[in-house]
């Protein structure tokens, strides 16, 4: 069923707006001039996800070289910060599952210089996908109207 939920000139590029459709909460986002929908519900543990802190990406070939992009593709659920790209709803991580090798580290005195290996670190510049997944609507724009189409729930 089609649901009209705004004016597409309500939400500015950068902007949202949280709506109620067939009783589910929804959060429908601007991203660069291209709207997404969201369920206002995350996955981790049934946050306001759409009420969240929206950043940009970043991204480093190198260590160091770090890029910001302003793009606010990147919703923070308010409760426990977890991660969500808004176009696809993915998480980007899974912080009890992903995790770095911890070394031990030993102070000692005269301590031996070595070589260390080279590393290239450009060889990967992908992020790492968890296994989390925000309920993404299809929302689509006719004419000056925003349309999201959700099932009913009250049988008819």
């Amino acid at each position: 069923m089609k649901h009209i939920v705004g004016l597409a000139e309500e939400i500015p590029i950068g902007g949202r707006k949280i709506v109620e459709v067939e009783g589910v909460s929804v959060g429908i986002f601007n991203v660069g001039g291209e709207f997404f929908a969201l369920r206002n519900r995350c996955p981790h543990q049934g946050g306001p996800l759409c009420e969240g802190k929206r950043w940009g990406t970043v991204e480093a070939r190198i260590p160091g070289d770090i890029q910001y992009h302003d793009d606010g593709e990147i919703i923070a659920c308010p409760w426990h910060g977890w991660e969500f790209v808004i176009r696809t709803g993915q998480s980007r991580c899974d912080p009890r599952r992903l995790r770095t090798r911890r070394y031990p580290v030993h102070v000692e005195s005269g301590a031996e210089l070595v070589e260390e290996e080279d590393i290239d670190f450009s060889t990967s510049t992908e992020r790492v996908d968890g296994p989390y997944k925000a309920e993404r609507i299809p929302v689509r724009r006719e004419g000056r109207y925003l349309v999201v189409e959700i099932e009913s729930r009250i049988p008819a």
